[in-house]
């Protein structure tokens, strides 16, 4: 009888929670473990095993430019992927304290073992844009919110596109020509107009090279500010003297933003624009009668009633809950916490939303009835 071979307890590990039907399992033997959980405690043995706070690890950093570079980051099995456009959550520790910010996702959605990609510059007064620009080595472990936005392509596709991007603008662009090209030829005729500072300073400017010369569809226009002047609506209409007739997706400073949605405006045709900003939508007033409710904090025992329009990290606080915070106005997702039962409101957009495990924003959320938290 032949000896089978030993598989060291991490192997083992791995094939427990990696395989169909163990989830079941986990749960059977939560109790055991209470108040932590099994996902607790395999996260210990690796953050990307955890299913509640996902985690990646840096697999590689390329350069792209001055101030600017590409972090590959392999997610563990908490990831629930994204769309191409999308934005992701990066939780980084800095002298022991964890800071979190928002980057656009430049790679196409099911990379499988390739990774997820985001593309940071250094912004010269920040905290965590230099860090992870200039000190994050491979091997580093991040915390991963969720994909989020809506500066994403429709489906069906349309037969023409435009995007128009100045600066970082462009990152989640390139997750959306990064999809299209694997279309091949397939894809719709699609123009890019970019701006940048200088030829130096364009991010992925080799890339737009190659996938310009190599894709029938694509045409790349660049515009270098220190010399040509910005991109203005004039520019965009004798570049692209079809624009009326595109779908197009604007993103870079506020300046082009608003003079896009003008032009567009003035064009009548608001409808086929779609712009990014990089800030927090404005709080909208709740309806009285729709929101508000009672949270149960499960770890902490204590229970809090919770008016409309309040914020569920205002809301732990007053029972004295200890609530993990960063900048209290939904940038930062210094706040993130999982839900274990019940939904919230948005009280930026009024939306309902919630599920078991799905993280929140306790800053920017209130109660939308009977609510329970894992804090």
């Amino acid at each position: 009888m032949s000896e089978q071979p030993r598989r060291s307890p991490g192997a083992l590990l791995r094939s427990f929670t990696g395989r169909p039907g163990r989830r079941a399992a986990l749960s059977a033997v939560s109790w055991l473990t209470s108040p932590l959980s099994p996902d607790d405690y395999l996260g210990l043995l690796d953050p990307l095993w955890s299913a509640r706070h996902p985690a990646g690890r840096v697999t590689g950093v390329r350069s792209e430019g001055a101030g600017a570079a590409t972090l590959v980051i392999r997610p563990g099995r908490g990831w629930s992927g994204h769309r191409a456009g999308q934005y992701l959550p990066l939780g980084v520790e800095i002298d022991g304290v964890r800071h979190w910010r928002t980057y656009s996702i430049t790679s196409a959605p099911d990379d499988g073992a390739a990774g997820i990609t985001v593309t940071v510059k250094a912004h010269p007064d920040g905290r965590v844009s230099p860090h992870l620009v200039h000190r994050t080595a491979p091997g580093t472990v991040l915390r991963l919110g969720p994909a989020q936005g809506e500066f994403v392509l429709p489906s069906p596709l349309p037969e023409r596109l435009l995007f128009v991007t100045a600066g970082s603008g462009l990152t989640p662009v390139m997750g959306m020509l990064r999809t299209l090209a694997r279309s091949g030829s397939a894809a719709p005729d699609t123009l890019l107009l970019h701006s940048a500072p200088s030829p130096d300073e364009c991010l992925f400017r080799a890339e737009l090279a190659a996938l310009e010369a190599r894709l029938p569809w694509l045409t790349v226009r660049l515009t270098h500010t220190r010399t040509d002047g910005r991109l203005a609506a004039d520019r965009i209409a004798a570049s692209c003297p079809d624009w009326r007739r595109r779908d197009s997706w604007v993103c870079g400073p506020s300046g082009l933003l608003d003079a896009a949605e003008r032009q567009w405006d003035a064009g009548g045709v608001r409808q086929r624009l779609r712009v990014e900003r990089f800030h927090l939508t404005p709080v909208l007033p709740v309806d009285a009668d729709t929101a508000g409710g009672r949270v149960c904090f499960t770890r902490s025992g204590r229970w809090a009633d919770v008016a409309p329009g309040v914020p569920l990290l205002a809301a732990g606080e007053s029972v004295g809950v200890p609530m993990p915070h960063g900048c209290r106005r939904g940038l930062c997702f210094g706040c993130l916490v999982p839900i274990v039962e019940g939904g919230v409101r948005d009280l930026r957009t009024g939306e309902l939303h919630g599920e078991p495990s799905e993280l929140i924003q306790t800053c920017v959320n209130g109660a939308a009835g009977t609510l329970v938290l894992d804090l």
